[in-house]
C-alpha cells in the first residue's frame, strides 16, 4: 500500500488541489461552510499520507528528513482546525516535489539523450555468410557486422569493407560527419549518415567506448562532492534544531500555528537540492560537449587550478609524426631493413613514423628485443646487434658518435626535431630526424586558459630539449622540459604540489598514466590508451584540445552556481524566519509557497549551466 501512494504522489496532488479549489467555491460562491471544511480535512488527510509515509521511511533508518517536519506541522495546524493552512501546505509540498523531480529530469538529460542512443540490436553475419538481425548482447568480439545508411554503429570495431560517413556527436560532441572506409575505427552509438559498412566487432556492451561514456558520466553525476556530503550532514543536525527551535517558540509565546509554522518555514528543502542539482547539470553540460568529469570533487578542483602541465607527443602535438629528414652513415639498404624490423614490433608514434618512411624495404624477423626506458630499443635481428633511439641510448651502451653525426644531431634539434638513431653492432649507420605537427588553434586555446586565471602552462616531454624548446616559444608557455622519463615527470608534478600549486595534467599515454594519477586534476585525450582514460578525472574526448577551456569554465561556472544556490537558499530560510517572527503578514501558506518556490529558484539557476557554452576568446562567459 504504501508503494501504491508513493509511485502515485503527482496523482494525489492534484486531487489535493481539485478537493481545495471545490472548498473555495463552495465557501465564496455557495457559503457552504460544510463543503468547504469537509472537502479541506479530505485534503489534508490525502495530501499528509504520502508525505509522513515519507518521514516514517527516514526515521526507520535513523534520519530526520524535511518530510517529518512538515508531517508535525501539517498534524499540528489540523489539530488546531486550521484546515486551510494543513491542506494548502501539503499540496504545496507535493507539489513543489513533482515540479522538482519535472526540473531534475530536464539537468539528467544529456544522460537520457546517451541511453537513448544505445543501440539495441545488430545485424550479424551467419554461418552462411547472410546477415541476420540480433540483440545487441548476442554480438561477440571477431563478429563480421553490416551497417547500412542511417543505422546505429553497434560495437567498437574497425572497417574490413565499405566507405560512408559517420556522425560522431555521441562521442565528440561535434555533429561534423567523418569520412570511414577500410581499416579505420569506429565507434558504438554514432550514427552512418551514408554509405554501408561491413565492420569486425573489437569491443562490445559496457567495453565499448560509448558504454563506458555513460557508465562514467552517470557514476560522475552520482558522486558527491565535499560540500554535499557537508550539506548532508548538516541537514541531519538541522532538522533536529528546527524542531528544538519550534518546541522553544511554543514554551515562550505559547502559540501553537507559530510553532507550527516554525517547522514549516524552516525547512531546508532548496539547501539540500541546490548543490547536487547544479553537480549534475555541469556534468551533464560536460557530457553533451564531449568532455566526462567523473565527479564532483573534479568540478571543486579543476575550478581552482593554477598550473597545467602538458605532455607534448599526441597532447599539443597531433600524434602522427613524420620522418623529415635522413642522414646516412654508410650503406642504407641492410641498416633500413634492420630497423623497419624492429619499429614493427613497436606502437609509439615515433616508430610508425619510421615504418611509413620505409614502407617498401623487406624487414628481417627479429628474434630478440629489450626496451630501454627512456632510450630506445636494443634488439637481436639476423645475427646483429641493434640499437635504436635517442643519444642517450647511444651514450648508454658506449656507441661512439663522430663530429659529423654530432653535428648533424645538433642541427636536427635545432629544427625542432625528435632524433631517432639506428646503429649496427655498435657503429651508428642511420639518424632520422622526425618532426609533428602542432595541434590546429592549440596557441589561442593556452592563450584563453591564461585569460582564465592559470598562472603557468608548462611542457615535459621525453624528446630533445631542443625541439621541446621550440613548441614551448612556439606556443607561449611558461616552461619546457625535455629528456623526462615518466618517473621525471611524476616528481616534477609532485614539486609543484608541494610549493601550493594545484595541478592539472593533459597527457594521453601509458607513460602518463603515473602523471595523471599525480595530478590533483588528470586530463586524458579521448584517442588516448584506456590506462589514460581511466586514470584520468576528465576525458577531453575524440582529442579536442579546444575543449580543455570549455571544460575549465564549466567547472569554475559550476562551483559558483553551487554557491549561488547555498546562499539563495539559506537566505531565504532566514527571511522567512525573521518575517514570521518580527512581522504580521507571515504565515504558513505564504511561506510554503516561498520555501517551494525557493527550490524551483535553485534548480532553474543550475539549469543555466545545461546552456553554458564559452563563447566570447576574451574570457569566460
Amino acid at each position: 500500500m504504501q508503494g501504491f501512494i508513493l509511485r502515485n504522489k503527482t496523482q494525489i496532488s492534484f486531487i489535493s488541489l481539485a478537493l481545495i479549489v471545490t472548498a473555495f467555491v463552495s465557501h465564496y460562491a455557495f457559503s457552504s461552510e460544510i463543503v468547504f471544511e469537509t472537502a479541506l480535512i479530505i485534503a489534508s488527510i490525502i495530501g499528509i499520507t504520502p508525505i509522513a509515509i515519507q518521514a516514517y521511511q527516514a526515521l526507520r533508518v535513523k534520519v530526520v528528513s524535511i518530510d517529518l517536519l512538515v508531517t508535525i506541522a501539517v498534524i499540528g495546524a489540523f489539530i488546531i482546525r486550521n484546515f486551510e493552512e494543513s491542506a494548502i501546505v501539503t499540496f504545496l509540498f507535493l507539489f513543489g516535489g513533482y515540479l522538482e523531480q519535472k526540473t531534475l529530469n530536464k539537468t539528467r538529460s544529456a544522460i537520457k539523450s546517451l541511453t537513448e542512443m544505445a543501440p539495441e540490436t545488430a545485424l550479424k553475419q551467419v554461418e552462411d555468410l547472410t546477415f541476420e538481425e540480433v540483440d545487441i548482447y548476442d554480438v561477440l568480439v571477431g563478429d563480421i557486422l553490416l551497417v547500412k545508411t542511417g543505422a546505429k554503429i553497434p560495437v567498437d570495431g574497425k572497417v574490413i569493407s565499405g566507405e560512408g560517413y559517420i556522425n560522431e556527436a555521441s562521442i565528440t560532441g561535434e555533429s561534423t560527419l567523418v569520412s570511414k572506409k577500410e581499416g579505420l575505427d569506429v565507434f558504438a552509438g554514432t550514427i552512418l549518415e551514408n554509405g554501408t559498412l561491413q565492420i569486425k566487432a573489437e569491443k562490445i556492451g559496457e567495453d565499448t567506448t560509448f558504454g563506458k561514456i555513460i557508465e562514467l558520466v552517470e557514476e560522475a553525476q552520482d558522486s558527491k562532492s565535499e560540500a554535499e556530503r557537508f550539506i548532508d550532514k548538516f541537514s541531519k543536525f538541522y532538522t533536529p534544531l528546527v524542531l528544538i527551535l519550534g518546541t522553544i517558540v511554543f514554551l515562550i509565546w505559547k502559540d501553537v500555528e507559530l510553532a507550527v509554522t516554525v517547522l514549516v518555514l524552516g525547512c531546508p528543502g532548496a539547501l539540500v537540492i541546490g548543490v547536487p542539482v547544479s553537480n549534475v547539470a555541469g556534468i551533464g553540460n560536460g557530457a553533451k560537449n564531449g568532455i566526462l568529469l567523473k565527479g564532483s570533487e573534479v568540478i571543486h578542483d579543476f575550478g581552482k587550478v593554477d598550473a597545467i602541465v602538458f605532455d607534448k607527443t599526441g597532447t599539443l602535438t597531433i600524434g602522427s609524426p613524420k620522418v623529415v629528414d635522413v642522414k646516412y652513415y654508410g650503406k642504407p639498404d641492410e641498416t633500413l631493413a634492420y630497423l623497419k624490423a624492429v619499429e614493427l614490433e613497436s606502437d609509439h608514434p615515433l616508430a610508425n613514423a619510421v615504418v611509413d618512411f620505409i614502407d617498401d624495404v623487406k624487414a628481417y624477423e627479429v628474434t630478440e628485443t629489450r626496451v630501454i626506458k627512456g632510450g630506445g630499443i636494443n634488439a637481436t635481428v639476423a645475427g646483429k646487434n641493434i640499437h635504436i633511439g635517442n643519444k642517450k641510448l647511444m651514450d648508454e651502451f658506449n656507441i661512439k658518435l663522430s663530429q659529423e653525426a654530432l653535428e648533424d644531431i645538433n642541427a636536427f634539434e635545432k629544427a625542432g626535431e625528435s632524433i631517432v638513431m639506428t646503429a649496427v653492432d655498435g657503429e651508428l649507420k642511420v639518424l632520422m630526424g622526425i618532426k609533428d605537427k602542432i595541434r590546429p588553434n592549440v596557441k589561442r586555446d593556452l592563450d584563453q586558459l591564461k585569460r582564465m586565471g592559470v598562472k603557468e602552462l608548462i611542457v615535459l616531454s621525453g624528446d630533445n630539449q631542443g625541439t621541446v624548446n621550440l613548441v614551448a616559444k612556439e606556443l607561449g608557455l611558461t616552461k619546457a622540459f625535455g629528456h623526462m622519463l615518466p618517473d621525471d615527470k611524476q616528481a616534477y608534478i609532485k614539486e609543484l604540489q608541494d610549493s601550493g600549486k594545484i595541478v592539472a595534467f593533459v597527457g594521453d599515454g601509458v607513460n602518463d598514466s603515473p602523471s595523471l594519477a599525480t595530478a590533483q586534476i588528470g586530463i586524458a585525450m579521448g584517442s588516448g590508451t584506456d590506462v589514460a582514460i581511466e586514470t584520468s578525472d576528465v576525458v577531453l574526448m575524440n582529442s579536442d584540445f579546444s575543449k580543455l577551456p570549455h571544460a575549465l569554465g564549466l567547472t569554475k561556472k559550476t562551483a559558483r552556481n553551487m554557491k549561488q544556490n547555498i546562499f539563495i537558499a539559506v537566505g531565504v530560510v532566514l527571511v522567512l524566519l525573521s518575517a514570521l517572527l518580527f512581522s504580521e503578514w507571515m504565515n504558513m501558506s505564504v511561506g510554503m509557497l516561498v520555501h517551494e518556490a525557493s527550490i524551483l529558484v535553485v534548480i532553474f539557476n543550475a539549469m543555466r549551466l545545461m546552456n553554458y557554452s564559452l563563447k566570447n576568446k576574451k574570457g569566460v562567459k
